[in-house]
């Protein structure tokens, strides 16, 4: 019995990620983020997302709102909507999320702040 293809991880300043499924409809990807780091707060144009936590605590910022979760919980973020991931605890975390819309690819990101000076 042979081993499929694990996919490769995308290391980023914040953590890293891993895409697990990539179709012409949706994208969904397992996100790992270290303690104390965010993602960028951006917007997407052409995509809405919904994260499901795994593992962790998560602090999410979405438009004026934000909104703490924990492992077993999820949210929606809406095509359009300024959103970013923070990971306030100790540990690593570790969530799904999922991409719907019409494209999926890097360059629909609007960053509006980074702490890691990346633009666009």
């Amino acid at each position: 019995m042979t081993n499929p293809k694990r996919p490769e991880k995308d290391s980023r300043p914040w953590g890293h990620y891993v895409v697990l499924d990539d179709a012409d409809d949706h994208k969904i990807k397992r996100i790992v983020v270290l303690p104390g780091k965010r993602l960028s707060l951006q917007r997407h144009q052409r995509r809405s997302e919904h994260w499901h936590v795994i593992r962790g605590k998560a602090r999410v910022i979405r438009d004026a709102d934000v909104i703490d979760l924990v492992a077993g919980e999820s949210i929606d973020l809406p095509c359009g909507c300024a959103h970013r991931m923070e990971n306030p605890g100790e540990d690593d975390l570790v969530f799904i999320e999922i991409q719907r819309g019409e494209y999926f690819g890097e360059d629909d990101i609007e960053r509006l702040e980074d702490d890691f000076g990346r633009t666009g």
